[in-house]
């Protein structure tokens, strides 16, 4: 593509102008020529077929029909005055009617003329009848030439965009006159070999052909080729900075396992690590001896291991003279990672220190001072590691939990604590279908823990409905009196806080009264309690001084409590099945029997259905991931909307799986072979590659 032309802004384009680019700048973000060619038709219109008078249907939604005009006249007075005409084929009358414009059209109708009708069909006193149809006069050969006896596109259009003759037809017209005047600049992206190896359709054709398709078949293969574009360039993007990351920053080498990790590993370590955190361990132990720093992605189900794995890479950094840190999102996850650390650590390892906006100026005096010394070898903490004021005297390793939810910037920062980059290992407990982590973490090295720590045994889901409380109810009173503990959790959705409060007190009255004391006593936690009261309730429930904790909002629940056994979800049909899942996950701690109880209404969605029936099938997280990609779509899995990735204009990686791994394994096979792209048939993708610069790697950790 000639970029200089399509760089070009919109306003200088004929029929645009200051007044039209405005309006197309801020309803469509259609800035620059190359904006409009990329605007593709959300649907298209069949113009080949014509029907016969006798043959429309009311409930068509458009027809086209091929009649000759017997007459027309002007009926009604100022408000009520109206065009009406009628034309004819050999099988019957229509009715045409203008409510406007009506002095314009009277002006172009010629009694006599065949005419190509478009519109919507109706039915008027059993006539049938077009309101403001389009016509045009037939001509047969011109007909042809014109292309509109073809697919015709439909464009997403505004109320505002309709105000400057903006419909579907308005920028149907402007992308007609932009391919008229730039076709010939639409110059190749991908080298001769890729287009026959795929069957490609060149790309000035594609984009002809996507906007203005001759037959279904083109059209097919122009969306083929620009999807395909779109996927290739992607993965090209992602592998090539991957690439340039092992080249640019190199890494401290870790090379010994030392006496920490093996005193830890021998006598501290209190259960046998599985197959796959052997594994992951494996993987981490090899990127920290390369001399390139790490950038590892550690995905891995709730309760799979993360965190020993997390530990021991640590162990490993500090033998080697390093310091390490874990930064998670929230005090609440900062702290758990601290609690659980501390108890397979204890207190006469290693000194473990913790710092979030909570942290007294004291603590944070001393914790400095340990820091720049060198003392201190784990801190944990929330995004306050990354202040000015924290500095490592040498650090080697960093954990990142839940990356999504932190900045480009807000990591980049905390890297540039040491001056040799200290490796990278980010964790997960959201399990990523393959696709997305090909997209979102393309540029990374990716591990999986995809197997339980031994003796856990699978949660146990069942889905109640609202008719069977009191067997939940029952159920409750059976685990209680074997000394489990049980949640009880209520949504809460921002816009609906008062009826969800609400739901909670309710709940939690009817609960006291099924459950009364002294027997029973039941914890409360909501986001209206200040903190300390939380606090003060969910130690109440540590300590099992408390038999149900209910609460209204999923983090407050993300403590480990290996006695509670039961998970029930109250209104289960209005979370999202990650969240389900994340909570199912807060049981099944212990070695005894979990269970998941998932209440809702009977009357339920299609997609509340579907999300429920997983939840019972299955355990796997990946498996759940996969579903929700296909109900949500990739654009509102967390995380994905703020990475800026998945802005792929017409590739679905849901539905276009296979072509994504596909071009995925040829861009991997094609930077072996030539890593640098110096290849003479390579030139055109570090051209097409250059052009694309500006948004070299948005997920980048580093």
């Amino acid at each position: 593509m000639n970029s200089s032309v399509f760089q070009t802004p919109i306003e200088y384009l004929r029929g645009v102008g200051l007044s039209r680019a405005g309006v197309l700048k801020k309803e469509l973000q259609i800035a620059l020529f190359e904006d409009l060619l990329n605007y593709f038709p959300y649907k298209y219109i069949d113009r080949t077929r014509f029907y016969k008078i006798k043959d429309i249907q009311p409930e068509l939604p458009y027809v086209q029909v091929l009649a000759r005009l017997t007459h027309f006249e002007i009926l009604g007075e100022k408000h009520t005055r109206r065009l009406v005409a009628q034309a004819k084929d050999d099988t019957g009358i229509i009715e045409l009617v203008w409510f406007q414009g009506v002095k314009w059209i009277e002006k172009t109708l010629i009694i006599g003329k065949v005419y190509v009708l478009f519109g919507k069909p109706g039915f008027f006193n059993g006539k049938a009848q077009m309101a403001h149809p389009e016509m045009e006069l037939y001509n047969a050969e011109a007909q042809q030439r014109k292309g509109n006896l073809t697919l015709q596109p439909a464009y997403n259009s505004t109320e505002k965009l309709k105000q400057y003759s903006l419909d579907s037809k308005g920028i149907q017209k402007l992308v007609a006159g932009l391919l008229e005047q730039c076709l010939r600049d639409v110059h190749e992206t991908l080298p001769l070999y890729i287009i026959n190896r795929f069957k490609l359709t060149g790309r000035a054709e594609a984009y002809k052909n996507i906007h203005f398709p001759d037959d279904p078949a083109k059209l097919n293969e122009a969306i083929y080729r620009l999807k395909f574009e779109e996927l290739f360039i992607l993965q090209l993007k992602l592998l090539k900075n991957k690439l340039l990351h092992t080249q640019k920053f190199k890494g401290n080498i870790f090379q010994s396992v030392g006496d920490t990790f093996n005193n830890f590993y021998h006598h501290k370590l209190p259960f046998p690590l599985t197959n796959a955190q052997k594994r992951v361990l494996k993987e981490i132990r090899q990127d920290t001896q390369r001399g390139v720093q790490m950038n590892r992605l550690l995905q891995g189900d709730v309760g799979s291991g993360k965190t020993v794995v997390a530990l021991m890479s640590m162990l490993i950094a500090i033998d080697n003279g390093f310091q390490t840190c874990i930064m998670a999102p929230t005090e609440i996850l900062a702290n758990q990672h601290y609690q659980t650390i501390k108890e397979l650590i204890g207190d006469d390892f290693i000194e473990v220190a913790l710092l979030t906006g909570s942290t007294t100026k004291k603590a944070r005096n001393i914790l400095h001072e340990k820091l720049e010394n060198g003392e201190l070898k784990i801190l944990i903490g929330t995004h306050a590691l990354i202040e000015d004021k924290v500095q490592f005297k040498n650090l080697g390793f960093v954990v990142i939990d839940e990356q999504h939810r932190f900045g480009v910037e807000q990591r980049a920062k905390l890297w540039r604590k040491n001056i040799v980059p200290p490796h990278i290992l980010v964790m997960t407990a959201t399990p990523i279908p393959r696709t997305l982590a090909m997209t979102l973490y393309g540029d990374l090295d990716i591990s999986v823990i995809d197997e339980l720590p031994a003796g856990r045994k699978p949660i146990q889901t069942v889905h109640f409905y609202e008719a069977q409380r009191l067997r939940m109810f029952g159920f409750m009173k059976q685990e209680i009196a074997k000394g489990r503990q049980v949640y009880v959790v209520y949504p809460l959705i921002q816009e609906s806080e008062k009826l969800d409060l609400k739901n909670l007190e309710e709940g939690t009255e009817v609960m006291a009264h099924e459950f009364p004391l002294p027997d029973f006593r039941i914890s409360i936690v909501h986001g209206k309690m200040s903190a300390a009261d939380k606090q003060f309730e969910m130690n109440r429930f540590i300590k099992g001084e408390t038999q149900i904790m209910v609460a209204t909002t999923v983090i407050e629940v993300g403590v480990n409590i290996p006695n509670a056994s039961v998970m029930i979800i109250e209104n289960a049909e209005r979370f999202g099945l990650s969240q389900l899942h994340q909570l199912r996950g807060r049981v099944g701690r212990g070695a005894e029997q979990s269970f998941c109880i998932l209440m809702s209404h009977s009357k339920l969605s299609r997609d509340g259905r579907i999300r429920l029936d997983t939840m019972v099938k299955t355990n796997n997280g990946f498996e759940i991931a996969e579903t929700d990609l296909q109900l949500r779509g990739p654009g509102n899995i967390d995380g994905t909307q703020q990475s800026g990735v998945l802005d792929l204009k017409l590739a679905n990686i849901v539905t276009d799986q296979e072509l994504l791994i596909t071009v995925r394994r040829f861009v991997e096979s094609i930077f072996e072979k030539d890593p640098y792209l110096a290849a003479p048939e390579n030139q055109i993708l570090n051209q097409s590659l250059r052009s694309k610069e500006e948004g070299l790697s948005w997920n980048k950790i580093s």
